[in-house]
């Protein structure tokens, strides 16, 4: 084994020591943080210096996309004139490994004047900040994976995890579901596969009587571009679909057939409000490339593998 290996393997295995650490230290003060939080009126403040800074970006927009309004303030910045993004309708959650970060002191100091309720997070419970905050989460001592102490790995992953833990707490509170995730998440291969099948079929769609001749078939297949049609019944209920393997499997003759001799009876179909991953894994798991979109045993649309294709997520 390389000692490259072996230093991987070394540094997961202290930070995991330090999450599984993490999780037994916690207590009635997380609690009180989610309290706080639900409390506020406004958004959710994160602040810290360097890496920690880093990790409180990240914070802030996972509790931003799972419906807790938040914002990361530089505390640099904050300094500066960015104290006027801190109103008394907030909740600061501020992180600091040593609790001590100087840049962090106008903020802290900013907190205390106007009543805004404070979350420190630090390793040491005596330190400034956490001795200023009304609500105190300590991380456990855990030495960093570098093994010299100086490089912020295990306390900084400790951290993350911890703002992980708030957000998706409050997320469970609010019973935040795919549809609200979405609605945060428009664009991309996540926002693609929180999508509903109603808002990605095609609404022009291929559809012939059971009556038809063929050549009728034929030309609908043709013009709409799906290398599919379906077959309605009277009542405009779909009976069936014809796919290329039907027009090879009756390819003698095809064209003194009707489309209910040539069609597959009982395809398989979705409705508009599923998932359009659940769509997808439909399609992948039958080996198809279309799938009609059903609404009263009616077509409404169409789905084909291709638009899953144009957002990535096959």
């Amino acid at each position: 084994m390389s000692a490259y290996l072996d230093t991987a393997r070394r540094v997961i295995r202290a930070e995991t020591d330090g999450l599984l650490a993490l999780s037994d230290s916690l207590g009635d003060s997380f609690d009180h943080a989610i309290g706080l939080i639900l409390a506020a009126q406004g958004r959710v403040i994160v602040s810290g210096m360097g890496k920690s800074g880093h990790v409180g970006r990240k914070i802030a927009a996972t509790l931003a996309s799972t419906g807790t309004p938040a914002q990361f303030v530089h505390p640099g910045e904050a300094s500066h004139g960015d104290l006027g993004m801190v109103t008394e309708s907030d909740v600061a959650l501020v992180l600091s490994n040593s609790g001590e970060t100087p840049e962090l002191a106008d903020l802290i100091a900013h907190t205390r004047r106007f009543n805004i309720p404070l979350i420190g997070v630090a390793s040491r419970a005596d330190s400034t900040l956490l001795r200023q905050s009304d609500v105190a989460l300590v991380l456990p001592a855990a030495p960093e994976a570098c093994g010299s102490g100086i490089v912020p790995t295990t306390s900084t992953t400790m951290t993350m995890a911890l703002g992980d833990a708030l957000a998706i707490a409050l997320m469970e509170h609010r019973k935040f579901t795919p549809d609200h995730f979405r609605t945060f998440h428009p664009g991309g291969k996540l926002g693609a596969r929180l999508s509903r099948v109603g808002d990605m079929m095609h609404r022009e769609i291929p559809l012939v009587a059971e009556d038809a001749p063929m050549s009728d078939a034929l030309l609908v297949i043709s013009q709409k571009g799906f290398g599919v049609t379906g077959v309605v019944d009277p009542d405009g209920r779909l009976s069936g679909i014809i796919t290329d393997g039907d027009l090879r499997r009756h390819m003698e003759g095809l064209l003194d057939h009707r489309a209910s001799e040539v069609m597959t009876r009982n395809p398989r179909t979705i409705s508009p409000e599923s998932l359009a991953e659940t769509a997808l894994a439909e399609m992948q798991g039958r080996k198809i490339t279309s799938l009609f979109v059903l609404e009263d045993q009616k077509p409404a649309g169409l789905l084909h593998i291709h638009d899953f294709l144009r957002t990535g997520m096959v």
